[in-house]
C-alpha cells in the first residue's frame, strides 16, 4: 500500500466515525422527549401508580365522603385505573366539583376528532366508539373549544388542522398512548413519537399554582359563558408530578377550577370545554373484564352533567374527545 492510498483510507475511516457519531447524537436527541414520555421502543407494562391521596375539602369538612377517592370503572389486569371524588367549592358550598384521577401507567389515551371540532370528514378515530375500542374503554371526556376560540393548534392522525402555537396549553399524546400536559415549546414539544396535540388557550395551572391574573367573574378571557353565567359548568385537565391525569368538572368560576386542579395535585393544567352542552366525563363498568363499554354500563362523573355516557357512542357527535383505555 502506498502512502496516498493509506491517507485515503484514514480519511475515509475518520468520515465514517464522524458520520456514526452524528447519527448517534441525532438518535439521542430524537429519543429524549418531554417529561412524561416513555423512551423510544419502551414497553408499557401495567404497573400501577400509587393510589391517589384523599383530598382535603375546602374549609370545613363536609359529610358524605367528599374528598375521599374511590375506585370506579373497568379494572386493568385486576388493578383500579380510575378513582373519583368530589369537593364542595370554596365560597359556594352548594356547588360540587367532581375529580377523576387516571392512572397513565394502566391507561392509554386516544384523541378522537369530529367533523365540527376540529373539522374534516377524514378521521379514522371519530364518534361513535367502535365495538373493538369499547372492549378496552375505561373512560372518555370532552375536548376543548371550537378551533376559532381555542387560540391554538390541532394535530391528529397525521393531519395538522391548525398550526401549533408556542406557549399554548397542550394535551400531547404519544405513539404508545402515554400523555402529557404543558406549554408547547416549553414543557412539551414535537418528537417523532408525538401522534396528537390538542391546544386550548394557555396554561391554567403552572408549577402547581394557578396562573396569575385569574378573575373570578370572568366570562370571556377563559371562554365565553352561556348567558354570562359565571358559575357555568367548566372542565379542566392536569398532570400530576408522578404522571397521573386529573380531570375536574363542575359549575364554577375559573378561579375555582384552577384551585380544584391544584388541590387534585396538578402541576400543570389546562382549561377544556365549558357550558352545559359540552362538559362530559363518563366511565364504564362492563360486567366482565373484557366486556364492551356501552351507554348502559356508563356513569356520569358529576350528577349535574347535562350530557350522558351515550354521548361518545352517538354517530352524530361532531366534537373532539379523549378516550382512556386499558393499556396493553
Amino acid at each position: 500500500m502506498d502512502r496516498g492510498e493509506s491517507v485515503v483510507r484514514v480519511r475515509g475511516a475518520r468520515r465514517a466515525v464522524v458520520a456514526f457519531a452524528t447519527a448517534l447524537a441525532l438518535a439521542l436527541v430524537a429519543t429524549s422527549g418531554p417529561v412524561g414520555e416513555a423512551p423510544a421502543g419502551a414497553t408499557r407494562t401495567p404497573q400501577p401508580l400509587p393510589a391517589p391521596a384523599n383530598l382535603a375539602p375546602f374549609g370545613a369538612r363536609y359529610p358524605g365522603g367528599l374528598g375521599i377517592y374511590r375506585p370506579v370503572g373497568r379494572r386493568v389486569d385486576g388493578h383500579p385505573a380510575l378513582y373519583v371524588t368530589w369537593l364542595r367549592l370554596p365560597g359556594r358550598p352548594s356547588n360540587v366539583a367532581a375529580v377523576a384521577w387516571m392512572d397513565t401507567r394502566l391507561l392509554r389515551a386516544q384523541l378522537y376528532s369530529g367533523s365540527l371540532s376540529p373539522g374534516g370528514l377524514f378521521w379514522h378515530h371519530t364518534a361513535p366508539v367502535t365495538p373493538g375500542a369499547a372492549r378496552t374503554l375505561v373512560a372518555a371526556f370532552n375536548g376543548g373549544f371550537l378551533m376559532k376560540d381555542a387560540h391554538g393548534g390541532y394535530l391528529a392522525e397525521g393531519h395538522l388542522v391548525a398550526p401549533l402555537v408556542r406557549g399554548a396549553a397542550s394535551l400531547v399524546i404519544y405513539r404508545n398512548g402515554s400523555v402529557n400536559v404543558g406549554a408547547w415549546g416549553v414543557d412539551v414539544g414535537m418528537t417523532p413519537r408525538v401522534v396528537a396535540v390538542r391546544q386550548n388557550l394557555t396554561l391554567l395551572v403552572e408549577n402547581a399554582r394557578p396562573v396569575p391574573g385569574l378573575v373570578a367573574n370572568d366570562v370571556s378571557r377563559w371562554g365565553s359563558s352561556l348567558n354570562n353565567v359565571v358559575d357555568t359548568p367548566r372542565s379542566g385537565l392536569g398532570i400530576t408530578k408522578d404522571g397521573a391525569l386529573v380531570y375536574v368538572e363542575g359549575p364554577m368560576n375559573i378561579v375555582q377550577l384552577a384551585s380544584v386542579l391544584v388541590r387534585a395535585g396538578a402541576v400543570r393544567a389546562m382549561a377544556l370545554d365549558m357550558n352545559p352542552f359540552w362538559t362530559i366525563f363518563a366511565y364504564y363498568s362492563p360486567a366482565s373484564p373484557t366486556g364492551l363499554a356501552a351507554p348502559g354500563n356508563g356513569h356520569r362523573l358529576n350528577s349535574t352533567m347535562v350530557q350522558s355516557p351515550d354521548r361518545f357512542f352517538q354517530a352524530s357527535y361532531s366534537r373532539d374527545f379523549v378516550t382512556m383505555s386499558a393499556a396493553g
